[in-house]
């Protein structure tokens, strides 16, 4: 499970990762590493932009794909001003100034996780709270890069694997009709819809998400 460049315990974004294209490669190159050829990938949000490159590029290695809340086309002109709005505001306050993380975390979740799981959304607030310096700008330059995304619709008729495609009923960044797009798109592909769930839905309704994907895993490797 590998940390998106800046995130987690990986180093800032490279300089000859100029594209959710490139990042692909980097994927590649890290699977080449372990020695694994063939597998299947698991994408949320980001990774599954990501993942549906890796695919592209590999149509031999990888033998299905899970796309989660998330969306492969360009992000819509109105979107690309408000988010390219945020990372402007973390970038001159190397941090997120209180009104960006008012706006921002709302966004991963269903409309009532603030009064039915408040732990949850406390802790996502408060790691991004602790979001500063350096790592503030990093961050910021990977999303730029993300936000930037070509358009993969031209491409996915190439892929010819099993996919099945989650989202939460209550995604906002990722809305329903966006996956049914991708579901109209991706010949052979399965549409699931995760009740009760924002953009993380794995972690909103984790019991229906770990079903689909053992079902689906189920028949992929029967």
């Amino acid at each position: 499970m590998p940390d998106l460049w800046a995130h987690g315990q990986s180093d800032a974004l490279p300089e000859d990762t100029q594209s959710l294209v490139d990042y692909a490669g980097d994927i590649l190159a890290l699977m080449d590493h372990l020695d694994v050829e063939t597998f299947s990938v698991v994408g949320l949000s980001v990774g599954g932009m990501w993942g549906t490159e890796v695919a592209l590029k590999a149509l031999q290695r990888v033998t299905s794909l899970v796309l989660m809340d998330t969306f492969i086309g360009l992000e819509p002109e109105v979107l690309h001003k408000k988010y390219f709005g945020m990372f402007d505001a973390i970038s001159k306050a190397e941090c997120l100034p209180e009104p960006v993380l008012e706006a921002v975390v709302p966004l991963f979740f269903s409309s009532d996780a603030q009064e039915t799981a408040p732990a949850l959304v406390a802790v996502f607030r408060e790691k991004l709270a602790r979001l500063s310096g350096q790592n503030a700008l990093d961050v910021v330059e990977m999303g730029k890069l993300v936000f930037n995304r070509r358009d993969a619709f031209d491409d996915v008729e190439k892929l010819a694997l099993p996919t099945l495609i989650l989202v939460g009923a209550e995604d906002k960044p990722r809305p329903v009709f966006e996956s049914y797009l991708m579901n109209d798109a991706i010949t052979g592909s399965e549409l699931q819809v995760v009740p009760g769930a924002g953009h993380i839905s794995n972690l909103e309704n984790s019991e229906f998400v770990i079903q689909a994907l053992t079902t689906f895993f189920a028949r992929v490797y029967a």
